[in-house]
C-alpha cells in the first residue's frame, strides 16, 4: 500500500514538472514577436531600383536618399538594392519588370513614359519654364497628379517626379541661337513624341539614341550635336567631344517615379505610408540638390573648357514652340491645362 502511495506521488510529482516546463515555453514563445519587432510593422524587404543614369547623378542620389529615409522609418526593417545605369536592360524592360513585380520601384525617364502616356509630354511644351525652379513648382500641380494617376492602368502607381535640371544644346560646331543653326543638324535626343516633333520642326535631324552611344557618336560625327540636361553632361563627359553649350531652356527633363501596383498592393497599410513619407522627403531633398547641381554644373563646365552662351532670345523659336504647344494640347486635356496653368503664373 505504502508503496503505491509512493508510485502515486512520484507520478504526480512528475506531470507537475512537464506542465510547468510546458507553461514556461509557452510564455517564452509569446514574447518572441515583441521581442523580434514584428508587432508595429511587416516583414523585412530590400527592395529594387531601376534607372539609366550614371551613380553621380542626382537621380540616383534621389534614390540612395529614399533609401535612408525607408530604413529609417521603418526601424531597419525596409531597405533599397540601385540598379544605375540601365544595369537591368532598357527602359521598356524595367518596366516590364515593375509591371510583374520582379523590380518594385522605377526612376524612369519621362522621355520613355511619355510614349507610354500621353500627358507626360506637358512636361516637353517647348520654352515654358525660364528656370529649374519654375519646373520643380509644377510637380506639385493637380495636372501633375493626374499623370501619376494615369499610369494605373500599367499597373505602375505612380509616386512623384524628380528633375535632372532644364534641357540645353551641346554642339561640336557652333552656338543654337536660332533654327536656322540647327537646320539639318543631327541632334541626338531621348526617343519622346513632344521632342521628335519640336526638333523636326526646327529643321534638325533629330536621333533617338540610348545614353551608352552618345559618347562615341559625339566623338566620331554621327552626330552633331545633342539635347541634354548639365546634370548628364557632366556625368557622362560629353563636353569632351563638343564643346559649345547654349543654354537654350527648351525643356525640363523629370524622371518619373514608379512602384510596382502589384507589390505595394501587398504591403500592409503602415509600410505603403513609410514608402510614400519617404520617397516625399527623398524628392523634396532631391529637388533642391538639382537645382544647387544646376549653377555647380555649370561652373565645372566652364572651367572644364566649355564655351557657354547664356541668355538667348527665344523669340525666333517661337513659331515653333507654339505649334507643338497646340499639337499635343489637342491630344490630351491634361497637356492644355498644364500649359495654361504654367503660362498664367
Amino acid at each position: 500500500m505504502k508503496l503505491k502511495k509512493f508510485m502515486f506521488m512520484l507520478i504526480m510529482t512528475a506531470l507537475a514538472v512537464v506542465l510547468a516546463a510546458c507553461g514556461g515555453d509557452k510564455e517564452e514563445t509569446s514574447s518572441t514577436p515583441a521581442e523580434s519587432g514584428k508587432e508595429s510593422g511587416g516583414e523585412s524587404r530590400t527592395f529594387k531600383i531601376a534607372h539609366v543614369v550614371q551613380e553621380s547623378h542626382v537621380w540616383n542620389a534621389t534614390a540612395v536618399k529614399f533609401g535612408e529615409e525607408l530604413e529609417k522609418l521603418s526601424d531597419g526593417r525596409m531597405n533599397v538594392q540601385i540598379f544605375p545605369a540601365s544595369q537591368l536592360g532598357a527602359e521598356a524592360d524595367m518596366v516590364q519588370q515593375i509591371e510583374t513585380g520582379a523590380v518594385e520601384f522605377g526612376f524612369l525617364t519621362n522621355a520613355y513614359m511619355s510614349t507610354r502616356e500621353d500627358s507626360l509630354n506637358s512636361w516637353f511644351m517647348p520654352y515654358l519654364f525660364n528656370n529649374l525652379d519654375e519646373a520643380v513648382a509644377m510637380r506639385e500641380s493637380e495636372e501633375a497628379k493626374q499623370m501619376l494617376e494615369s499610369l494605373s492602368s500599367q499597373g505602375l502607381l505612380g509616386l512623384d517626379f524628380m528633375f535632372a535640371g532644364n534641357r540645353h544644346v551641346l554642339m561640336k560646331d557652333g552656338f543654337a541661337e536660332t533654327p536656322e543653326d540647327l537646320k539639318g543638324k543631327k541632334i541626338r535626343i531621348i526617343g519622346s513624341p513632344a521632342m521628335q516633333s519640336y526638333w523636326e520642326k526646327v529643321g534638325a535631324g533629330p536621333v533617338a539614341m540610348p545614353l551608352p552611344e552618345v559618347y562615341t557618336s559625339l566623338q566620331t560625327g554621327v552626330i552633331d550635336g545633342i539635347d541634354i540636361d548639365l546634370d548628364a553632361l557632366v556625368t557622362e563627359k560629353y563636353y569632351e567631344n563638343a564643346k559649345y553649350l547654349t543654354l537654350t531652356n527648351q525643356m525640363t527633363f523629370p524622371t518619373v517615379i514608379v512602384v510596382s501596383q502589384s507589390v505595394f498592393d501587398q504591403l500592409p497599410a503602415e509600410d505603403q505610408e513609410i514608402v510614400k513619407q519617404a520617397m516625399k522627403t527623398a524628392v523634396d531633398w532631391g529637388v533642391q540638390e538639382a537645382v544647387a547641381r544646376e549653377k555647380a554644373n555649370l561652373e565645372t563646365l566652364k572651367a572644364a573648357g566649355v564655351e557657354v552662351l547664356e541668355d538667348i532670345d527665344n523669340a525666333p523659336f517661337q513659331a515653333v514652340s507654339d505649334e507643338v504647344k497646340k499639337e499635343f494640347s489637342d491630344k490630351s486635356e491634361i497637356v492644355k491645362s498644364f500649359i495654361e496653368t504654367v503660362e498664367s503664373k
